[in-house]
């Protein structure tokens, strides 16, 4: 990209990018105050607004990173969540911005605490935690001026739990419990018995997701796919009867929004609901675009459509009502608008950004929105990727950004670093191999256990693909991941070591049988469901392991950790750069003392992304 003159915007470092900032997370008070997390000191902490673009108020001064905020429906006052170094053991505090007083309400700091919402009248908080058996979650309810002692065990669980918010009377609360990410059922508790009624019996994996109350509490809503659907739907549960129903759109059936049943194309993804003013949004995941409806539940099950939000083409999500219904915030992102809280009018769609988290002086009209492309892969299917391609002369290395999960799936949001790259002349190529999710119960089945390298194949495809294209190096390919992403990279080396200049392995999984067995314990259950168990796999898991084939890697290879991790242990990092060693790899670790699965701290960030550009500088 050039400017009218012909010249060549200025080339920010990556400490510049890294100070993009994101603002995100949004939750209205009564009075229709705007809470949300935003990056500015380096780490999210909360911040308030008044007004659309008015001066933000910051509420929290931590070194941690705050992880969700949410208001009292009553008062003013919020609660939040923070963990200690990446290590996910969050813990829950309560906030009143008029004093700035904080008051710790778990302060059990070995055990996880998943938020589950304020009873409506603002007197009691909901949450699932691990606190009696590290392997299991069970669900408190708390007093919003109780401390962590006074928390009433509701429910025992028997494996990963978490809340999908009160009854409109606040006497029962949803449960939801995930056997995998494409494996869950919903339960009803009625706080005061502890009884637990399940809704959702089922045979084989069916997904029950988003599960929200009805506004008369005779009802519950989720998307599922259940009744052999492929793709997620919009239905409600009957509480009485069990009976699950597809919603009824009305209106033009024609409009994708309406597209609302089994055989639909694409997922929905989410859903939101207030009680008091019967009104419902909901997403859809388009190829990776999100697509909202809102609408009004005019009668159980049955949706009339209201004006469609004017959002940016990209990602949005995470939606909270103020308090009458008549708007909602959320935030919005897209491949080249960095993330902010927008307030939409639900009567009139028209949409507002209040929040003005800084691009850091980088001009806006530099960022760069990828072309959505299908590659062709080894057994005929068509690979969903984002490719993004700097607009400079020749050929350019590209970097090819596998994401983790695998039930994950790689959208057009905001990516400083990925701008970063693209501004300096690389390309950035983001595939949603088999896997991933976003497209169908099949598709995210297709890389289950065994079929685990046929993802890694979806990557040879890609580099295939790649080094066809006129504006590719095919000498300068680079594979970077993260997480299961991690493993990919390290696998994709391995199996294909002529095709790579470089690799760059960040919180990697090098070995799923000691990944197994040194993960957290409440995470082991689901992880094996998804990658073969150790008791019935153990010999495949050694054998796709790529510290087990290491003797083929010839890539210079770059290794990034937290020491923290509790997903990923740190160890998985250390064996895999010893075995390089050994084997004559070119090889760097970088291991962060004070982070988890991930960087949160802007200060790592910086020097994390300083090193893989010096790394890439090097050997690209």
């Amino acid at each position: 990209m050039t400017d009218p003159d012909g010249h060549a915007p200025p080339a920010f470092d990556i400490e510049r990018y890294l100070n993009i900032r994101s603002a995100y997370g949004a939750s209205l008070s009564p009075n229709g105050t705007l809470a949300f997390l935003m990056d500015t000191t380096g780490v999210p902490q909360v911040w308030t607004l008044e007004s659309p673009g008015a001066w933000p108020d910051q509420h929290t001064f931590y070194d941690e990173r705050v992880t969700f905020v949410s208001w009292s429906p009553e008062r003013e006052e919020f609660v939040f969540g923070m963990d200690e170094g990446g290590n996910e053991r969050q813990q829950l505090f309560r906030l009143t911005p008029g004093t700035g007083e904080i008051r710790g309400l778990t302060a059990m700091p070995d055990a996880k605490h998943r938020w589950g919402g304020w009873s409506h009248d603002g007197e009691r908080i909901a949450f699932t935690s691990n606190r009696r058996e590290e392997s299991v979650f069970d669900v408190y309810v708390q007093g919003r001026d109780e401390r962590g002692a006074d928390a009433r065990l509701v429910c025992e669980g028997d494996g990963w739990l978490t809340l999908g918010g009160w009854s409109p009377d606040d006497t029962r609360l949803i449960v939801n419990e995930a056997y995998s990410n494409f494996d869950q059922d919903v339960s009803v508790l009625d706080v005061d018995s502890g009884e637990r009624r399940h809704l959702t019996p089922h045979d084989g994996t069916v997904r029950h997701l988003s599960a929200s109350w009805g506004p008369d509490g005779e009802n519950v809503y989720l998307v599922t796919d259940a009744g052999d659907a492929d793709t997620l739907y919009l239905a409600r549960i009957d509480v009485e009867t069990g009976a699950l129903s597809p919603v009824t759109v009305e209106g033009d059936v024609d409009t994708p929004e309406n597209r609302n049943s089994p055989d639909g194309d694409w997922e929905v993804d989410g859903v939101a609901i207030d009680h008091d003013s019967h009104r419902l949004v909901c997403s859809r995941n388009v190829d990776g675009y999100t697509e909202l409806t809102v609408g009004e539940l005019t009668a159980p099950g049955r949706l009339d459509p209201l004006p469609t939000p004017d959002l940016p083409r990209g990602t949005a999500g995470g939606v909270s009502f103020d308090s009458d219904g008549d708007r909602f915030a959320l935030s919005a992102s897209a491949a080249a608008t960095n993330t902010n809280v927008s307030v939409v009018d639900v009567k009139t769609g028209e949409t507002e950004r209040w929040t003005k988290a800084a691009t850091a002086g980088i001009p806006r009209d530099t960022f760069v929105a990828p072309e959505l492309v299908h590659y062709p892969t080894f057994d005929g299917r068509e690979i969903p990727a984002y490719f993004s391609v700097p607009d400079v002369a020749g050929q350019v290395p590209v970097i090819v950004d596998i994401h983790g999960g695998p039930e994950s799936q790689r959208r057009p949001s905001f990516s400083a670093t990925k701008q970063y790259f693209i501004n300096h002349g690389y390309a950035v190529f983001e595939p949603n191999v088999r896997g991933s999710s976003g497209y169908g119960k099949a598709y995210g089945h297709l890389d289950d256990v065994e079929k685990r390298m046929d993802s890694v194949k979806d990557i040879e495809s890609a580099v295939d693909w790649l080094c066809d294209h006129p504006a590719v190096d095919p000498d300068r390919v680079v594979a970077l991941g993260g997480s299961y992403g991690g493993f990919m990279v390290l696998a994709a080396l391995a199996e294909y070591p002529d095709r790579w200049a470089a690799g760059i392995d960040i919180v990697g999984i090098a070995n799923f049988v000691t990944f197994l067995e040194n993960t957290g314990d409440w995470r082991r259950k689901l992880r094996e469901a998804e990658y073969g168990s150790l008791e019935d796999d153990r010999e495949f898991l050694e054998s796709i392991s790529p510290s087990n084939n290491i003797d083929r890697i010839a890539a210079p290879l770059f290794v990034l950790h937290g020491k923290n991790d509790p997903r990923v242990p740190v160890s998985e990092a250390h064996q895999i750069v010893e075995e390089a060693r050994e084997q004559g790899v070119p090889v760097r670790e970088l291991v962060f003392e004070d982070e988890g699965h991930g960087f949160s701290k802007l200060d790592n960030r910086i020097e994390a992304y300083r090193a893989i550009v010096d790394f890439l500088d090097e050997h690209v």
